[in-house]
C-alpha cells in the first residue's frame, strides 16, 4: 500500500533493478497517468467506481491506457490517484499483467502517487514536480484513454525540437477527424480551437467554443498574425496525450493558479510565450484511434467504435485480459464463453459476457452486456449499456441508456433514452422513466449512505431516487462571465440544445473588423465566431472580408454544376475545395451545404436526360453524374450527407426530391423516375442505407403537395424491394439462429 508523507503519498512497485540499470535511467520513457477528474460527468457511477475503472466494452478504462503505453515502450509509469485510490491501487496490484511484482509486466515500475488536498489536475502536476521523479522527457495521458496509435515518429520529431531549441518543451498529440471519421470524431459540446503554424507545427494559440457561449467570438491574438501563414483548426480530436520536458512542471508550478491542462496551462502559456520564451508544437495524425472517454458521450461514442472495430487490437475478440473468451459470431456479434442464447432471440452487433443468458423472443441491438445478467423473455434492449451481474425481467424496453452493476429491471419496465441507472438500483415491474429530462437514479447519497426510495419514480417495489448533478467550477471549461455552464453539455449520455439560448452559427470565418471596436495596436486581431461545436478546419487566414449567406446557394450550386459538366475524368477535389472556400467565406450552415450539392447533381443528372446532354436514360443519368467524376461519390457522402446518422440520410434524400421537383420543364413522373434511380445508385454506392432510405419514404415531407407525391410515388418500387429484402434478411437472420440452437442442443445432449 501507499507509503504516507507530507501532502503525498506514494506506493512503489519496482522489478530487480538489473546491473547498470541507474546508469540508463534517464533514458527510460516515462509516463505519469492522471486517474482522477475532479469532475461530476460520471456520477452517480463514480460513487463506487472511478472513472478509470468503469467498464467500457467490459474491459476496465484504464486498462486500454495500459496497453496503449506499453505498446510505445513505456518502461516507468506514475499514477497520480484521487478518490477511490485504494480501489485503483488494489485493481492494480492483483492484475496479473500490470502488478509491480508480476513476472510479465511490460514496466520496469510503476508507482502510485496520493496527493490528500488535490482538487484539480493542476495540484497533481506542481506535487510531481516537488518529487522531482521525472528525470527526461515523459508522456502525459489520462486514465481514460483509448488510442492504438505509435509514437515512435512523433517522439523522434519532440526530441529532435527540444535538441536543436532549449525552449520547445511539449508536444500535443491530435488526431485528424479525417475524411472518414469514425463515431469519437462526430462528438459535439466543446470544440478544441487550436492555431498552428503550418510551416513546422508550433501552435499558437488555443481556445474553447460551444453552443452556450455569450459572444460566440474569439479574439484572435495580434501576434498569431506575425507568423504569416497560419491555419486555424477545429476539425481536431484531442485525445489528452502530452509528450513534456520537466520543463513543463516547472510551469506548472510557476502558475499556482492553473487548474485545467487546456483551457489555463495550454491557453496560458502560448499567450505569454514572450515572457516565459517557451514552444508548444503540434504532431498531427490522420491513421489509428485515439480518443478520451471524457464524458458519457465520448464513452457511448468509443464503445461503438471498439464494436465496429475501429480500435483494433482493442476489439472484443482480441481478449484483452488473460480470464477473457470472446469469439465473433454472426451478426457482427461477441459472445463469452457460457452465454446462453435461447431459440428465437437475437443478438445484433452487441458484446455479451459470460454466463449471461438470454431468454426467447428477446433482441439485443448495438449494446454491451456484462458478466453474470439475466435477461428474459421478449425483451429488447438498443444501444445501450449494461454492467455484471443486472436482472432484466420479462418484456422490459431499454433504449440508449446505462445500467451499473446489480440493477434489476422489472417486468414491462420501459428505460427511456438516456437513462442513467447507478449500482443496485431496482426498478419495479410496469414502471416508465420519464424522459425529460432523463432519469439518473442511485441508491446511495454522495456521502455513500442510502437513498430515501422515491416510489413515485422506481415504483412501490424499487429502489433508488433521482440524482442530482450540479456541475462545480472544476466541470466547467468556462471562464466568461454570463456564459451558459458548457458542462451542461457534457453531463447526459444523449447531446441535446433543447431548451438552450444558443447561436446556430458555426466556427466560420473572421469578422470585419469595421464590425467591432478595436485599439490601435489590435489592427491586425481577428474575431473567430464560435457555434454548435462542428469541428472544421479553416485554412491559412488571408483575408476576413466576408459575404453574404444569400450568395452562397447560387454560387455553389454553379461552381459543383460546371465542374460536373466538366469534358475531362478529373478528379472532384478543385470542386470541393472551390465549394468548402465559399461555405466558410458565407457562412453556411450544414442544411444549406445539403440543399446546394442536391440541386446541383439533380440539376445536371436532368439535363443529360436532354437530347442536348446525350439524351440518357434516368438510370444511365444517375450513375453518369455519380461516378463519371472521382471523388464526387465520396464528396456527396461526406459533406452532402455528412454522416452515417439516418437523419442526415433522411434531409438529404429529400433534398434530392426537392431539386429534382424544381427542375423546370421536367416531368414529375420522369423526376420521380431518375430520383428512384439516384437512391439506388446510392444505395449501392453506399452513400445511404437501407434505413435512411425508408426513413424518407416515412416521412411526411415527402408527400407534401401533389407533385412532391407523384414523384414520390415513382420510387415505390425501390422501397418495396428494399423492403422485402430486409424482411428475408430477418428471416434468415431467424434460420441461422435455430440451426445454430440446435446444434447447441446436441452438444449439450452430448
Amino acid at each position: 500500500m501507499s507509503k504516507q508523507g507530507g501532502k503525498g503519498a506514494a506506493g512503489k512497485g519496482k522489478k530487480p533493478a538489473k546491473a547498470g540499470g541507474d546508469d540508463k535511467r534517464e533514458d527510460a520513457l516515462q509516463a505519469v497517468i492522471i486517474a482522477d477528474y475532479f469532475q461530476d460527468r460520471f456520477r452517480p457511477f463514480t460513487l463506487d467506481k472511478p472513472r478509470c475503472l468503469l467498464p467500457l466494452v467490459n474491459i476496465p478504462v484504464i486498462e486500454y491506457t495500459l496497453e496503449f503505453l506499453a505498446s510505445n515502450g513505456v518502461q516507468e509509469v506514475f499514477i497520480y490517484c484521487g478518490t477511490h485510490s485504494e480501489d485503483i491501487e488494489q485493481y492494480i496490484h492483483e492484475s496479473t499483467r500490470w502488478s509491480p511484482n508480476s513476472a510479465i509486466s511490460p514496466f520496469s515500475s510503476l508507482e502510485f502517487i496520493r496527493v490528500s488536498d488535490a482538487t484539480s489536475v493542476g495540484d497533481f502536476l506542481r506535487d510531481l514536480d516537488k518529487r522531482s521523479l521525472i528525470s527526461g522527457d515523459f508522456i502525459l495521458v489520462h486514465g481514460d484513454l483509448v488510442a492504438n496509435i505509435q509514437l515512435d515518429g512523433i517522439l523522434a520529431k519532440h526530441r529532435a525540437r527540444r535538441e536543436a531549441n532549449r525552449d520547445a518543451c511539449m508536444t500535443v498529440v491530435l488526431r485528424s477527424v479525417g475524411e472518414e471519421p469514425h463515431r469519437a470524431a462526430k462528438a459535439r459540446g466543446i470544440t478544441p480551437v487550436f492555431v498552428i503554424d503550418d510551416t513546422d507545427g508550433r501552435c499558437l494559440q488555443y481556445d474553447e467554443i460551444h453552443p452556450l457561449m455569450k459572444d460566440r467570438r474569439l479574439l484572435l491574438d495580434p501576434s498569431v498574425f506575425k507568423h504569416g501563414s497560419f491555419e486555424l483548426r477545429s476539425d481536431l480530436i484531442d485525445c489528452g496525450i502530452d509528450i513534456c520536458t520537466p520543463d513543463v512542471l516547472a510551469l506548472w508550478s510557476e502558475s499556482f493558479d492553473y487548474e485545467l491542462p487546456r483551457k489555463n496551462f495550454l491557453h496560458g502559456v502560448l499567450k505569454d510565450w514572450e515572457l516565459n520564451g517557451k514552444l508548444i508544437y503540434t504532431e498531427i495524425f490522420e491513421d489509428g484511434y485515439a480518443a478520451r472517454a471524457s464524458n458519457l458521450q465520448m464513452y457511448d461514442c468509443i464503445s461503438k467504435d471498439i464494436l465496429e472495430r475501429w480500435v483494433l487490437p482493442f476489439a472484443p475478440d482480441s481478449n484483452l485480459m488473460h480470464d477473457q473468451s470472446y469469439q465473433k459470431v454472426k451478426n457482427n456479434s461477441f459472445v463469452e464463453s457460457g452465454v446462453l442464447v435461447e431459440r428465437g432471440s437475437k443478438v445484433l452487433q452487441s458484446a455479451i459476457g459470460k454466463d449471461t443468458s438470454i431468454k426467447a423472443g428477446s433482441v439485443i441491438s448495438g449494446s454491451v452486456v456484462g458478466r453474470r445478467c439475466q435477461v428474459g423473455k421478449n425483451v429488447k434492449i438498443k444501444d445501450s449499456y449494461i454492467f455484471d451481474d443486472s436482472i432484466i425481467e420479462d418484456g422490459a424496453v431499454i433504449t440508449h441508456s446505462i445500467l451499473a452493476g446489480g440493477v434489476k429491471i422489472g417486468a414491462n419496465a420501459q428505460i427511456p433514452e438516456g437513462s442513467l441507472i447507478s449500482y443496485n438500483v431496482e426498478i419495479d415491474r410496469d414502471v416508465r422513466l420519464p424522459t425529460k429530462p432523463p432519469a439518473r437514479i442511485s441508491a446511495k447519497t454522495d456521502n455513500g449512505q442510502p437513498v430515501e426510495n422515491d416510489a413515485s419514480l422506481v415504483g412501490p417495489g424499487g429502489k433508488g431516487a433521482v440524482y442530482s448533478v450540479t456541475a462545480d467550477d472544476s466541470d466547467s471549461d468556462s471562464d466568461d462571465e454570463g456564459d451558459g455552464d458548457p458542462a451542461q453539455l457534457q453531463n447526459n449520455l444523449i447531446y441535446s440544445l433543447e431548451g438552450l439560448n444558443i447561436s446556430t452559427l458555426s466556427v466560420s470565418t473572421l469578422a470585419s473588423e469595421d464590425d467591432y471596436d478595436s485599439d490601435e495596436d489590435d489592427e491586425h486581431a481577428g474575431y473567430l465566431h464560435a457555434g454548435d461545436g462542428q469541428r472544421e478546419r479553416l485554412s491559412s487566414f488571408t483575408s476576413d472580408d466576408a459575404s453574404k449567406p444569400d450568395a452562397f446557394h447560387g454560387d455553389a450550386v454553379n461552381g459543383l454544376v460546371d465542374a460536373l459538366r466538366g469534358d475531362d475524368n478529373a478528379d472532384f477535389d478543385s470542386a470541393k475545395l472551390e465549394f468548402m472556400g465559399l461555405r466558410l467565406a458565407n457562412n453556411a450552415s450544414d442544411s444549406s451545404m445539403r440543399r446546394a450539392i442536391a440541386v446541383a447533381f439533380t440539376k445536371r443528372a436532368a439535363e443529360m436526360l436532354t437530347p442536348e446532354h446525350g439524351g440518357l436514360e434516368p438510370a444511365k443519368a444517375a450513375e453518369r453524374v455519380l461516378k463519371d467524376k472521382n471523388g464526387a461519390v465520396k464528396f456527396i457522402k461526406d459533406v452532402g450527407v455528412g454522416g452515417d446518422d439516418v437523419k442526415q440520410q433522411t434531409e438529404f434524400a429529400l433534398a434530392l426530391q426537392k431539386g429534382l421537383v424544381s427542375v423546370r420543364g421536367l416531368e414529375p413522373s420522369r423526376a420521380g423516375t431518375l430520383l428512384a434511380a439516384l437512391l439506388q445508385q446510392l444505395y449501392t454506392l453506399d452513400v445511404l442505407e437501407e434505413d435512411g432510405i425508408l426513413a424518407w419514404w416515412a416521412d411526411r415531407r415527402a408527400a407534401e403537395g401533389d407533385t412532391m407525391t407523384t414523384v414520390k410515388e415513382r420510387c415505390k418500387v425501390l422501397v418495396d424491394w428494399l423492403e422485402e429484402a430486409d424482411e428475408e434478411d430477418s428471416d434468415e437472420d431467424e434460420d441461422d439462429e435455430d440451426e445454430d440452437d440446435e446444434d447447441e442442443d446436441d452438444e449439450d445432449s452430448d
